[in-house]
């Protein structure tokens, strides 16, 4: 028996998007990606405390949500922002996505300055829209997390150059332990992008105190 063939096509489908502040007037725009199967609303309440009236956080949700508690519970819900399968679709699509959701969002007066933060997941997802969206950013925060392994900083040096790159990890953090710390460090040196890197005393979480120092400094 044949194996099916497969096509795609493009449709169109209803996006989540949870705000703190007022992104219409905001001189600063934090756009924030949460990680995998996490929710917007639940990562933007720890953004609550740091708007300002001059400051807005947006959280966008991934597209593709799921039961995280097992086939028998099904009362937590988390979101994707994407698979290994059809991987190139799926980036294509978050991409345009989170272009779409900054460009619905200021007044047509306003040019607000845009920081970008993702965690876990959600930094490789930052990453990959910060160098293939049409969305211009200012600061790039990576949390629990590294620019997207499969980026190529020969092509993306000079984007990532204009922007204010920060990784950060909990020192107890398995998925950015030291030694992935300083081999990042090394690889971005020898595209020579400037990172600042910053630790605190955790693991694989959002920490209050550096999130609000993060946040604070522009």
């Amino acid at each position: 028996m044949p194996d099916p063939s497969l096509h795609t096509l493009w449709v169109e489908r209803t996006a989540r998007v949870a705000a703190l502040g007022t992104p219409s007037t905001a001189a600063t725009l934090w756009i924030v990606l949460h990680g995998y199967g996490q929710l917007a609303g639940d990562f933007a309440a720890h953004f609550g405390g740091l708007v300002t009236p001059a400051r807005a956080v947006v959280a966008p949700e991934a597209l593709s949500r799921f039961y995280v508690d097992g086939l028998e519970t099904h009362e937590k819900v988390g979101a994707s922002w994407m698979t290994r399968a059809a991987r190139e679709h799926e980036i294509t699509d978050y991409v345009a996505y989170l272009d779409r959701v900054v460009a619905t969002l200021p007044d047509d007066d306003s040019s607000p300055s845009i920081r970008v933060l993702g965690f876990s997941q959600g930094a490789a997802t930052a990453s990959r829209w910060a160098v293939l969206g049409d969305t211009v950013i200012d600061r790039l925060v990576l949390w629990g997390g590294a620019p997207a392994h499969d980026l190529d900083l020969n092509t993306h040096a000079e984007l990532l150059r204009n922007m204010d790159l920060t990784v950060v990890a909990g020192t107890d953090d398995p998925y950015v332990p030291p030694e992935r710390r300083a081999a990042l460090q090394q690889h971005l040196a020898a595209h020579e992008i400037p990172v600042s890197i910053q630790t605190f005393d955790g693991g694989h979480e959002m920490e209050d105190d550096m999130l609000r120092q993060i946040v604070s400094a522009g």
